[in-house]
């Protein structure tokens, strides 16, 4: 399909090492994804070579610096498909992203106005709306989880109303891979008079995100998750929903004059930038997308999911694993119990085998209730995993199962 994910595996120097004694099976991607050469390069130029404050300098380094700064943003805007650069606001993740938003919106929330979010929502979208349900009285209303992991979207639109303010929901669950029909979502909290805000963390990887086509106020994604650095994250907004927003964070950069009576605020991106920003990281977060952007993301997905189909046609047969997430279209995660033994233990001895998985609570609670776990496994396919890594996960996991038996 024009994608070889064994040239594309030769980029990132952390997979030829060993854990364990084991070749290293990285399949913990969904938490935070490995970093290719092209970005680790980027980012070691920009210390060495150009390495200054941006924006306020005016020498030949600060120049270069704010030059390739402003460029990353450039490149977020066409992964986007953002309108322009101007409507892309630098955070230092998803997490402060989802926050500024919530932060803006809160102060004018008046008791008894809804939010409605999904029961397969991130922590990082729930938490900060229940910060307004506490702070300013907002009502939480929650979109139902079907059985397979899909959203019920038959019963969505009943949530709805004239006190809905805002709609926060993920592009797709980092628990189950369920790709939402965020397009719809939109369409429907439009007609009723609500914002939307799209958690894209995953799905920013994983599902060729259009900010335009979708028609969302808001998107989020984080950089780490797109093979880039921790610490920089991206806030999409229309221009009119971030003109809305008020300041988040006072300081340097984000002001149009300080006087001693008052202080004027600079126009969007820059509003709500205050201080010095992430420069590096942000670098490294474009050179990550102009990584990404050789392959064909269609042909990416179509090998993620062979990896997934392959995993699970092996696990077929063996009544002990409950798999957790498979609605149609889902993104390659693979999500998990086992009978009779605890994620945490499941996970710990896969990592003898070198195999690295996530266990836990995966930041949703209330999804882990719904579906009745107290805690689960999960491996989350890249486009750097090989069916050789998928082969090494279901004989790791079926030692670790042979353990407890």
């Amino acid at each position: 399909m024009g994608f070889d994910p064994y040239a594309a595996r030769a980029q990132f120097p952390i997979l030829s090492r060993q854990v364990n004694g084991k070749p290293l099976v990285y399949l913990d991607s969904a938490a935070s994804a490995q970093k290719p050469r092209a970005v680790i390069d980027a980012m070691v130029a920009s210390m060495e070579g150009s390495y200054a404050n941006v924006h306020r300098g005016l020498h030949t380094l600060s120049n270069e610096a704010t030059e390739a700064y402003e460029r990353a943003r450039e490149i977020v805007a066409r992964f986007l498909n953002a309108p322009s650069p101007e409507t892309i606001v630098w955070t230092k993740g998803g997490t402060e992203a989802i926050n500024l938003v919530a932060n803006g919106v809160g102060l004018s929330i008046q008791p008894g106005d809804e939010i409605i979010v999904t029961e397969m929502e991130h922590h990082s979208n729930i938490v900060p709306w229940h910060l307004l349900r506490e702070r300013r009285g907002a009502v939480l209303k929650w979109a139902p989880v079907k059985d397979d992991g899909s959203l019920d979207m038959e019963a969505f639109p009943a949530l709805l109303g004239p006190k809905t303010k805002l709609v926060a929901v993920t592009h797709m669950s980092n628990v189950l891979g369920t790709i939402n029909p965020v397009a719809e979502i939109t369409g429907l909290a439009h007609a009723a008079g609500a914002r939307v805000l799209i958690d894209g963390c995953q799905g920013a990887v994983h599902a060729a995100p259009d900010v335009q086509a979708i028609g969302c106020d808001y998107y989020v994604l984080t950089g780490h998750k797109l093979f880039g650095p921790t610490g920089i994250g991206v806030l999409y907004g229309t221009a009119e929903a971030l003109e809305a927003l008020p300041p988040y964070q006072g300081g340097g950069e984000m002001i149009e004059m300080v006087e001693k009576e008052r202080v004027t605020y600079a126009k969007p991106p820059h509003r709500f930038e205050a201080g010095t920003p992430p420069i590096v990281e942000a670098i490294g977060l474009g050179a990550a997308l102009e990584w990404l952007s050789q392959y064909d993301p269609a042909a990416v997905q179509a090998h993620e999911k062979a990896l997934y189909r392959h995993a699970v046609e092996r696990l077929a047969d063996h009544e002990w694993l409950r798999i957790l997430g498979q609605a149609e279209g889902k993104g390659a995660l693979l999500t998990f119990a086992v009978e009779g033994a605890h994620a945490h233990d499941v996970a710990q001895i896969m990592d003898r085998y070198g195999v690295a998985v996530r266990a836990g609570l995966h930041c949703a609670e209330p999804l882990a209730k719904r579906l009745g776990v107290s805690a689960s496994t999960r491996a989350s396919f890249a486009l750097y995993n090989t069916m050789e890594d998928t082969d090494a996960f279901v004989d790791a996991l079926i030692k670790a199962r042979n353990f407890f038996v």
